[in-house]
């Protein structure tokens, strides 16, 4: 069972926040051990949010859960988006683009095999369906905070083939 914790804190309340998680995660592996369901500390994910001024000012690296050590991650990833610990989504659309680029080299042997309006058709869609997807976190973000229209470069990558 993976699992997401959200807390909220000040700065010069992160050593404390750090002790109410664990503290909290210690209570939900009872609980879920009372219900036979086991809670995998490997697989969680401690990601501190936040502007590039607060985020320097945490040292808090490692967390000890459960006789394990989670390191803290600049992103996580849930349902198929990439939040990054500044919320400025560029992790998610590089992993989009990264995505979208490895699933246009697999196409590239079929495409061969259809027509050109065909091949056409399928690609579109294919594009069209990636960047729908979770779609509407993008809105707002400001240029300088993601990749120059990264979009734009898979689909002049698609019309190469």
């Amino acid at each position: 069972m993976t699992a997401r914790y959200t807390i909220s804190t000040t700065v010069n309340d992160a050593s404390q926040a750090v002790q109410k998680f664990t503290a909290c995660v210690r209570a939900i592996s009872g609980w879920t051990s009372a219900s036979r369901v086991k809670l995998y500390p490997t697989k969680t994910e401690v990601l501190w949010l936040g502007s590039s001024q607060q985020l320097s000012q945490i040292s808090i690296t490692d967390i000890s859960l459960m006789l394990t050590t989670i390191r803290v991650s600049e992103s996580a990833r849930d349902f198929g988006v990439v939040i990054d610990s500044k919320l400025s989504l560029s992790a998610h659309v590089a992993a989009l683009c990264r995505s979208g680029f490895y699933h246009l080299r697999q196409l590239r042997p079929v495409l061969r095999s259809l027509t050109q309006e065909a091949a056409r058709t399928l690609v579109q869609a294919f594009i069209a369906s990636r960047l729908d997807y979770c779609n509407s976190l993008l809105y707002g973000v400001s240029r300088t905070e993601s990749p120059v229209r990264p979009e734009g470069r898979r689909r002049s990558a698609s019309d190469r083939d």
